[in-house]
């Protein structure tokens, strides 16, 4: 996630630039990253990835197995394969530290030119046979890119951003594909960037839904800091609204209600998520949604957290909600719930909620400005689920839906075409009539008048009590009626 270098931690990458969040120049996504990983000249290729893809330093390294590439233990250079030989031979209990380390020198003083690499010289000098140098090649050839992370063998990359790279992956052990989000290493020495690094590793362990994407380990290897994840073979919304402009009613509201869920059982289990947006929920090839990216995760109860962060504003100028803006401490569910509204307006309009010449602008429409509602934008959209989203959006907590679960009320509603009955209420004419008589009444009171209602009749047989009784005596008299009809009857 990207974050500008200013004291407000907010993430510009949507759209790439503003004013222009439907940037068209975008690709379109496939994987977890969001990134094209069929076209490698769209993305950088720092140091960082060179190594996790090669095994090998950016530095002109010829990749030669026998005599290149990365270290292996004791700090000589030795090619890839033969690093992975020399780790596992110790692992395995072929080889002592001592023996490695004389192998190592070998190479490197280069004397004996029928020592063509390092495995060779471990086979010659008796250390290993060739029968167990031919099986520690096979297991070795997994891998053979060099890749840092044992366990898991480099496909590609699939995309970078300032804090992050991602490369596509398959865990060797299960045979499956991942997505491993790398932290580069010019942020080893910033505990700030590696503690929110893991926080958002453990924030996904603890959530286990089928439209969240799933975390599977986090940890360290070598100088490299990774988090393995689900790996999400689709695109996400931003591609579908870069490429499209705006989403179908309908599909907005399976959307929304699947987010919505995912948000559910995250806050039920005290999580919040601060950075919904398009770019954050994923959609397979199968159809299935996946909320992505739990960066900026943070338990609604870490009060230590919150008081650390007191006054800055962490998420996307385009969907942050107004609490975050002000750097408010007691930030809750509720604010996914705003995101998620703008995010939904986005996905129906094919506009932003509101934009400007810079994140500082944008973010201050978010606090001041009346929204537009989305029917207005688009005017094909239906009443409800413009009601649905003025009332996600709305400025005030308060007057936002409380949780998740209400919110879900509302959109399956109106996904069956019904108005929205928590929205609806309270926005109808009668609803807001109700509320100007009960303030008329109350006026009056103070006043010491008694109201008069000018539409009953006049005269006492208009009110209300006393056609109350007038019918009950009627109704009696027909009963009683009833009973003398059928006791003579009877005899």
């Amino acid at each position: 996630m990207n974050k500008s270098q200013s004291s407000r931690r907010v993430d510009h990458s949507d759209g790439t630039k503003l004013p222009m969040p439907e940037d068209s120049a975008a690709p379109r996504s496939s994987g977890n990253a969001g990134t094209d990983p069929n076209d490698d000249s769209r993305l950088p290729m720092p140091e960082d990835t060179v190594e996790i893809l090669t095994g090998r330093k950016s530095n002109g390294d010829s990749g030669d197995d026998s005599k290149s590439g990365s270290s292996a233990a004791g700090g000589s250079a030795v090619g890839s394969m033969d690093t992975i030989v020399g780790r596992l031979v110790i692992e395995q209990g072929l080889a002592t530290d001592d023996e490695v380390k004389a192998a190592i020198a070998k190479v490197a003083g280069g004397s004996d030119p029928s020592d063509k690499s390092f495995a060779e010289i471990l086979v010659n000098k008796g250390v290993i046979t060739q029968a167990q140098l031919e099986r520690l090649r096979k297991q070795v050839e997994a891998e053979r890119s060099g890749q840092q992370i044992p366990g898991y063998r480099v496909l590609g990359k699939l995309g970078a951003g300032a804090m992050a790279a991602v490369f596509k992956a398959r865990q060797i052990s299960l045979d499956r594909l991942v997505a491993i989000k790398v932290l580069p290493r010019k942020f080893n020495g910033n505990r700030q960037f590696i503690e929110r690094f893991y926080a958002e590793g453990r924030a996904a362990a603890q959530l286990n839904h089928p439209n969240i994407v799933q975390a599977f380990d986090v940890g360290k290897a070598g100088e490299f800091h990774y988090f393995v994840m689900e790996y999400v073979d689709g695109g996400t919304v931003h591609d579908t609204i870069v490429q499209n402009k705006r989403f179908d009613e309908t599909e907005a509201i399976n959307i929304a209600i699947n987010v919505a869920e995912a948000l559910e059982h995250a806050h039920e289990r005290g999580l919040i998520h601060r950075d919904v947006k398009p770019k954050n929920v994923m959609i397979t090839k199968g159809g299935v949604v996946k909320l992505a990216d739990l960066g900026l995760a943070r338990a609604i109860d870490d009060k230590d957290a919150a008081l650390a962060e007191k006054g800055k504003a962490y998420g996307t100028p385009y969907y942050i909600s107004p609490e975050q803006i002000r750097g408010e401490v007691n930030v809750g569910p509720q604010a996914d719930i705003y995101s998620l509204g703008a995010t939904i307006y986005h996905m129906v309009t094919g506009n932003v909620p509101f934009n400007g010449k810079n994140p500082k602008e944008v973010m201050e429409k978010h606090l001041k400005q009346p929204l537009v509602p989305p029917d207005h934008v688009n005017p094909k959209l239906s009443a409800g689920i413009s009601e649905v989203i003025e009332m996600m959006m709305a400025k005030s907590r308060r007057e936002r839906y409380k949780n998740a679960k209400d919110l879900l009320i509302d959109l399956r509603a109106v996904k069956r075409g019904e108005d929205p009955p928590i929205a609806h209420k309270e926005t109808t004419p009668d609803a807001l009539l109700e509320v100007a008589n009960l303030q008329k009444s109350v006026d009056v009171a103070g006043s010491g008048m008694i109201p008069v209602d000018q539409s009953r009749p006049k005269g006492i047989w208009g009110e209300p009590i006393v056609k109350g009784l007038v019918s009950v005596v009627i109704i009696l008299v027909v009963i009683v009626i009833g009973l003398v009809a059928l006791v003579a009857a009877n005899l």
